[in-house]
Order: C-alpha cells, then structure tokens, then sequence
C-alpha cells in the first residue's frame, strides 16, 4: 500500500467521507507536510482503493443541501488493510534512499566551491523547510495527540539532517580544493 492510499484509507476508516471532505481534513492536518498527497491524486486513490475492495461508495444527498456526492465507507477488508499496513510503517524505520545520498556519492566528480555552494543550498532549504513546519504546527493547534506527533518528528528529523548538512559543509570548507582522495578520507572523519 502507498503513503498516499494509506493516508486516504485512514480518513475514511475515521469516518466515512467524500472526496472533497477528505481534501479539507488533508489540509486543515497539514497532511501534506508530511505525504506526498496531490489534490488531483484523491479521487485516483479512492478508485484503487475502491477496486481493491478496500471502500465501497454510495451517492448521498449533502446535509446543506448541496450536490449528492459519493461517500465513501471502510469495507472490513479495508479495515484488515489498514490494520496490517498502519503496523508495518510503525515498526519499520523510514527508507533511507534519498537523491542526496546520490548527490554525494558523486562529489568527487564536482568542483570544491560549486558542491559547497550547492550543500550550502540544501542547508538554506532545509532551514527553510524547518521554519514552515513550525509555522504550520503553530497555525494548526491544538492538534489531536497523534498529529502533534508527527509534527513533532518532521521537526526532530530536519533539525537532525540540518545540524549534518552543517558539519558536512564546515568540513568541506576546511579542507584544501586541490588536496587529493587520501587527504579527504581524513579530513572527512
């Protein structure tokens, strides 16, 4: 199961909901801080997860007596889903494969002061990204317990790959352009 479908099928296991209720709730959560989940994507996932059997929809007649719309309820195997797939994100750590790590297996390619350059960009954005989720996590509370506490780990994680990205580039900085592989191995450690 995706983050994205994981995510949908969780607001749906809530409460049953319609597409565009469930679009308000990604973005009242600050959801998208968090999951790759794209206003277009909604109605995408809800028919895979539909297909899978995972909901089931039915037309209803809005409250304010708006459009009818298509809700959209938890079937007992999108509960099991749900269950077994919330259980295995929580006991595994998150995947380690990021473009960064690629970006610096590649470093020997690059000239000292454009890969400096460029770190020093990606600590400015992770800065950046560190200030707009405390930002977003001051303009959403209170948040219920477990939001809080995945905003709380957005912070603790950037502020982590933050302090590295900043001793990386202090290292990289003191080291000498033109010294060769051997110098860098010692001065890297």
């Amino acid at each position: 199961m995706t983050n994205a479908e994981l995510a949908i099928l969780s607001l749906i296991v809530e409460t049953p909901r319609h597409g565009y209720q469930i679009e308000r709730v990604i973005e009242e959560r600050g959801m998208r801080e968090w999951t790759e989940i794209g206003f277009s994507s909604i109605y995408y996932v809800l028919k895979k997860l539909e297909r899978n059997g995972w909901v089931e929809s039915r037309i209803e007649q809005d409250e304010s007596r708006g459009p009818a719309r298509k809700v959209y309820y938890v079937t007992q195997a999108g509960l099991d889903a749900w269950q077994e797939a919330t259980l295995e994100v929580l006991s595994q750590p998150m995947q380690r494969y990021s473009s960064l790590l690629l970006g610096l297996s590649n470093l020997p390619g690059l000239g000292h002061e454009e890969a400096v350059a460029a770190l020093r960009h990606y600590a400015e954005r992770l800065a950046e990204q560190l200030e707009g989720v405390r930002a977003r996590l001051q303009e959403l509370a209170p948040l219920p317990y477990f939001v809080a506490a995945m905003f709380d780990h957005s912070v603790a994680v950037i502020e982590a790959e933050l302090a590295w990205a900043r001793r990386f580039i202090h290292q990289l900085e003191v080291r000498s352009p033109k010294a060769g592989p051997q110098a860098e191995e010692s001065n890297l450690h």
